[in-house]
């Protein structure tokens, strides 16, 4: 089969199309013939060395999350047959992973009717990472939520969560996604300078919790520029009133240094819920282009430019 492999760390230059061998499934997992990938910034830190020392020697794949057909099962798989179309996590601690011709995957759900293969490869990371800040920031129905770069994939999946579960939210967005986050029910305001004053004008009350969402450091709208201390979480920190109520799923370090939240443990427990939420239209994460795998040197420029538009695909 033809892959994205990469045998050095480095930046996405090191990666090359290759022929290879299927992977086979082991026990609990099942192999798809991919349709579609989704990449993420998660790709990059992985061909970077992100994890080197937790994985298995080089050479290694990309590609986190997929959805195509059951091509094959593991032991112990039941429930799926081979020809049902699913989606999911693909495995990335082999030669392969998700961009490839076919891929191994931990967990999976069917693709709901109505929802392309490039809709439900987009849903995995950016679905379970938003679900999980929820969870894990413990807001309730009724609450005041201020989520913070709501432009990114996980950021939207965040709001629409927030809505469908009975919460208020107010988010914070550019221009390319503000009239979409305002059409399902949140009020939007812009990041940048004067944040936390024109979100303070949008409600009488207090934020009750904060969810930030930004890529690292908090600065969305000027990738070429390094990140203040902090980046936005003092800015959410006083809206709320305490670090307790703000969490963030990318700026580690600055909440470390100021007693912010954060959430790392990956769980795919809700794939279910997820294809149930997307088959309803409730869950949606915008797709910006599809490419091909040879493409992938011109998606990655574009994947690190912070400025995608959406979830950026592999087709196949």
């Amino acid at each position: 089969m033809k892959a994205l492999q990469f045998d050095r760390f480095g930046s996405p230059d090191v990666i090359v199309l290759r022929n290879v061998l299927k992977p086979e499934p082991g026990p609990g997992q099942i192999r798809i013939a991919v349709r579609a990938c989704g990449l993420t910034p998660a790709d990059w830190h992985v061909v970077d060395g992100l994890l080197a020392d937790h994985l298995p020697p080089l050479p290694r794949g990309l590609g986190l999350e997929v959805a195509g057909t059951v091509d094959a099962l593991g032991e112990n798989v039941t429930g799926v047959q081979t020809g049902d179309r699913v989606f999911g996590p693909a495995t990335f601690d082999g030669p392969t992973a998700g961009a490839a011709e076919y891929a191994l995957m931990p967990a999976w759900a069917r693709i709901p009717e109505g929802v392309t293969a490039e809709q439900a490869a987009a849903l995995p990371m950016a679905a379970e990472t938003a679900w999980r800040a929820l969870d894990d920031l413990g807001v309730q129905p009724g609450e005041l939520l201020l989520v913070h770069g709501a432009g990114t994939t996980v950021g939207e999946a965040a709001v629409r969560f927030a809505l469908h579960r009975g919460i208020r939210v107010i988010a914070t967005a550019g221009p390319t996604r503000a009239a979409a986050l305002e059409e399902i029910g949140a009020q939007v305001t812009a990041y940048g300078e004067g944040m936390a004053e024109r979100v303070s004008a949008l409600t009488p009350g207090p934020v009750d919790r904060a969810l930030d969402t930004a890529p690292t450091g908090g600065r969305i709208d000027r990738a070429d520029q390094p990140s203040p201390a902090g980046g936005s979480l003092p800015a959410l920190i006083g809206l709320t009133g305490d670090p307790d109520r703000v969490l963030t799923v990318s700026d580690f370090a600055a909440a470390a240094e100021l007693g912010v939240r954060i959430t790392t443990e990956i769980r795919y427990d809700q794939m279910n819920e997820f294809a149930r939420l997307a088959g309803e239209g409730i869950l949606v994460v915008p797709v910006a282009r599809t490419y091909t795998l040879d493409q992938i040197q011109e998606a990655a420029k574009l994947s690190q430019s912070r400025r995608p538009g959406g979830k950026l695909m592999l087709v196949l």
